[in-house]
């Protein structure tokens, strides 16, 4: 993909520029000069630069994919990218978006044209036929719009006259806006995976989590009613979190919330044997991070501490600043585990009935969001504990603790 994005951005740069994108950014580069008193460089750079630019402010909108906004956004900054009198995106139906006169007689015939073409499967370039004396769309060339399911519809240019350079400039610019709406199919696909990741983390609160909390809840119903009360808020507050629908990301302080009540409800069911130290920079509250990242952290300490192990557990939760980052870690003194068979449960070659999908769920998040050299550091041995190391950038582009209009939790 990589290869394919950079040949079609130097094949779509080096026509550019020698079609009226040179003639916008020599004259864009002059008026600049004359103000400033800069010296931008020769007319071949500035060009190149203009070209650049405006290429970069046609990405954003289209990585959206092809939706009448996302097409209105770019049409005009494509029309400028090729310099042409006007320039419509289609999707297979209809006419996304116009820039440049010409719309009131020329739309219903452009899917007339986008209807041979996706037939063809290749650009054409055709007479409009206008008869219109005082519209300067004589020419159009029609080039297709592909994703992953095939062709998704077409970019109409429109010209005075028929050129050469503006059917390959068209098509070059085609393929780039493709190459953009496959992106924005990568990003959905993405999206989608995390969220079967996420239900799948809700599936492992099992049913024998659920009754033990109950349970436990209810033995204090008779001896100390006012604990088994505070405990059922915290079991509601909990669960309302976990099953929650909007966002795939929320804050550290959110998440530690969500730590502390799961911990609440541990400690009801093992009364002195847990004992958990929390220790954490307020600096670092306000972080975004993958929604459940912690917590499954966490309920594999008490497993391995607790009901793996006769002995009393601790666990030591930290999250501290440490620059662009925040750094946390959750250890405990449980069973620890063999190293070997760590790597081959992260690596989704084992499902025995201790490993379940905690780990490698949010080994997987974590790389998917920040990439590989962020994945979980993991340091365990058997008889010997495990402490899990995670590293979160504070700021990352387009990771979001809540969507607009719904403000998150209180820590």
């Amino acid at each position: 993909m990589t290869g394919a994005v950079v040949a079609v951005l130097a094949v779509a740069g080096a026509v550019l520029l020698l079609g009226a994108g040179w003639a916008a950014g020599h004259r864009h580069a002059r008026r600049g000069e004359r103000a400033a008193g800069l010296d931008l460089g020769t007319p071949v750079e500035r060009a190149t630069f203009h070209t650049l630019h405006t290429a970069s402010l046609a990405a954003p909108p289209l990585r959206a994919g092809l939706t009448e906004d996302a097409a209105r956004k770019a049409a005009r900054r494509l029309r400028s990218l090729l310099g042409t009198e006007a320039l419509c995106l289609t999707d297979r139906e209809s006419v996304l978006a116009w820039d440049g006169p010409g719309a009131d007689h020329h739309e219903r015939r452009a899917m007339a044209r986008v209807a041979v073409m996706l037939a063809s499967g290749r650009s054409q370039s055709v007479r409009t036929e206008c008869q219109r004396p005082d519209c300067p769309l004589k020419w159009a060339v029609v080039a297709p719009l592909t994703g992953e399911d095939g062709m998704l519809g077409a970019l109409v240019a429109y010209g005075s006259r028929e050129s050469a350079v503006l059917v390959r400039a068209a098509t070059e610019v085609a393929r780039w806006v493709s190459v953009q709406l496959e992106l924005s199919e990568l990003d959905r696909s993405r999206t989608r995976l995390m969220e079967a990741e996420i239900k799948a983390l809700r599936a492992q609160i099992s049913p024998h989590f659920i009754f033990n909390s109950l349970a436990a809840i209810a033995s204090f119903v008779r001896t100390d009613p006012e604990r088994a009360r505070d405990l059922l808020l915290e079991f509601a507050d909990f669960t309302r979190y976990s099953f929650r629908r909007h966002g795939d990301f929320t804050t550290l302080a959110e998440e530690l919330r969500s730590v502390e009540q799961y911990l609440a409800l541990a400690g009801a069911r093992f009364g002195d044997r847990l004992k958990v130290t929390l220790q954490v920079a307020p600096e670092v509250l306000p972080v975004a991070l993958p929604f459940l990242c912690l917590q499954p952290l966490v309920e594999n300490a008490v497993k391995h501490g607790l009901e793996d192990s006769p002995r009393d557990c601790r666990i030591t939760i930290t999250a501290r600043d440490a620059g662009a980052e925040a750094v946390i870690t959750v250890e405990d003194n449980g069973v620890g585990m063999d190293p070997a068979l760590l790597r081959r449960i992260l690596a989704g070659e084992h499902r025995g009935s201790s490993s379940g999908v905690g780990l490698p769920n949010v080994d997987e998040r974590i790389r998917q969001v920040y990439g590989d050299a962020y994945g979980p550091v993991i340091e365990t041995g058997v008889g010997a504990g495990m402490k899990v190391t995670v590293r979160i950038p504070k700021y990352r582009a387009g990771v979001h603790s809540s969507p607009p209009g719904q403000p998150p939790h209180r820590y």
